[in-house]
């Protein structure tokens, strides 16, 4: 049963039937009608602050680092952006219509337990991004002490890391300091939240009235041609590129196309939900991401050569106290940003795990344990890594996922759930000992063909090791995967269906 806001009229005494099951905690109950407050601004807002961020800055001009124009960058970026944009909102019907959040979700595809695979899997990427977030933090600290300490930058690199030890120190100082916000609750960075998007959207227009003013106009920044054009460099390839990089602009939301319960848990309507993410995410990552195009432009024609990371641009400036300035305010966003998205899902993801013994807070330090272990400074090293490693890597992971999820929901359970039966253990979520062999068969079967051209793409084979068409399956890991997992999921339910009717009742 729904209201006219299209959220469930949850029985009163829902709460009490689910408190004392081994799958409750307060962080992954459903929130109750009274305390969702987000509207359509709220929405906006969200992805507004989390689209102006120094990734997507990175993610605009590793396209012109890898040969794209400006507008073909850009408009590669928003139809990927359009293209994630479908899965975000059709997941995050159940989170607004049930109050659930990502893990509770999974439990209807994946089972009880089962749940814990796609939990732990979209935890794991939010650890990595945890990472890359932190190393830009610590980053612009190395930066900013360098201005006044030369030595600092002359070190030599560590093995195994690769990096030298005073980046690796203020790698983890900045780290540290994210720690202790964990420790200090969520609550503590609502003011760095706040200030946040203004600052770095400032930050990127200074940046990009600085690279107006040096290149000599926008006239010389967007004439620059595509090196696939005739004549270019890498004339004739441009489809060759275009659909792996496509790929790896929907894998920048893919983690949050899948989590977003964890939001929209907190929505008034479904209207607000819906309009609020059309309007906060396709264009803010356009418009941002023009920013980091237009600069990294420029910096071909000022340097001479392509700069895409923006630290690395700052550092360029002569004078010390913009430096400073500009660092800092980089170093408090990263800081939101990297709290509000990608320690808020990975810490319900981790409690998932135990529920009676993994709080939110723990949940947060082990995110910032795991993100230290993945070395997230090799993660960012260039742009082929970039996109064609990580972002199109998990992107095979996490596309399947939201395959079974929206297949289930909306084609098997026609957007029903019993929310008292996803907190017991022994109830219709349970299937087969807590698990749906039927989702993780799926799940298995559509990560298969992306995984020889990415065990080539990481050199663990070498290249023709096997057929091309086969390896060049994994520049399109996210949209096979989506569609493999609805089909064979829901192919499976179906099977599963039959065999359950023909079976004697006795």
């Amino acid at each position: 049963m729904t209201n006219s806001s299209g959220l469930a009229a949850n029985a009163p005494d829902v709460e009490a039937d689910i408190q004392p099951s081994q799958l409750y905690n307060d962080d992954l109950a459903p929130v109750p009608q009274s305390r969702r407050k987000w509207g359509i601004l709220s929405f906006a807002a969200l992805w507004i602050s989390m689209s102006a961020c120094i990734p997507t800055y990175m993610l605009a001009s590793s396209l012109i680092g890898g040969g794209m124009n400006w507008w073909q960058a850009v408009l590669t970026i928003f139809l990927g952006n359009l293209i994630v944009l479908v899965p975000m909102i059709l997941n995050a019907h159940a989170g607004t219509k049930y109050g659930i959040p990502f893990p509770v979700y999974c439990r209807a595809s994946f089972g009880t337990l089962g749940a814990n695979i796609p939990a732990l899997m979209r935890a794991f990427v939010a650890c990595g991004w945890f990472g890359i977030q932190a190393w830009i933090g610590g980053n612009a600290i190395y930066k900013i002490l360098g201005v006044f300490m030369p030595s600092l930058v002359s070190g030599s690199p560590l093995p195994v890391l690769g990096i030298t030890l005073a980046q690796f120190f203020c790698f983890l100082f900045f780290w540290g300091i994210n720690m202790w916000v964990i420790y200090r609750g969520i609550d503590t960075i609502r003011f760095l939240l706040n200030i946040k998007a203004p600052l770095l959207i400032a930050l990127g227009l200074l940046l990009l009235y600085w690279a107006y003013r040096q290149a000599g106009g926008f006239g010389p920044i967007l004439s620059q041609p595509s090196a696939f054009d005739a004549g270019q460099p890498k004339a004739g390839q441009f489809w060759i590129f275009f659909f792996p990089a496509l790929t790896g602009m929907i894998g920048f939301w893919a983690t949050l196309s899948l989590n977003i319960p964890d939001f929209s848990r907190y929505a008034k309507t479904q209207r607000d939900q819906v309009v609020g993410q059309a309007l906060g995410l396709p264009m803010t990552m356009a418009l941002y991401s023009f920013i980091g195009v237009a600069v990294t432009s420029a910096t071909t024609i000022i340097y001479g050569t392509t700069i895409w990371d923006p630290v690395d641009v700052l550092t360029r400036f002569k004078n010390p106290a913009v430096l400073v300035i500009a660092m800092l305010a980089l170093c408090i966003a990263t800081l939101a940003t990297n709290i509000a998205a990608n320690v808020v899902s990975p810490a319900n993801d981790f409690a998932h795990l135990a529920p009676r013994k993994i709080s939110f807070r723990t949940g947060g330090f082990i995110t910032g344990f795991i993100g230290v272990l993945m070395m997230p400074w090799k993660l960012v090293a260039d742009p082929n890594g970039y996109i064609f490693v990580w972002l199109i890597a998990y992107s095979a992971l996490l596309g399947p996922i939201g395959g079974i999820l929206i297949a289930d929901y909306f084609v098997c359970r026609r957007c029903k759930l019993n929310l008292t039966g996803l907190y017991q253990a022994d109830g219709e979520y349970r299937f087969t000992n807590g698990f749906s062999v039927v989702a993780i068969v799926a799940l298995v079967v559509a990560v298969l063909p992306s995984l020889p051209g990415f065990l080539e793409e990481v050199k663990v084979l070498q290249p023709g090791t096997v057929p091309k068409s086969l390896a060049d399956l994994y520049h399109y890991a996210w949209f096979i995967g989506f569609a493999v997992a609805f089909v064979v999921y829901l192919a499976g339910r179906k099977l599963t269906s039959a065999a359950q009717r023909q079976t004697p009742q006795g």
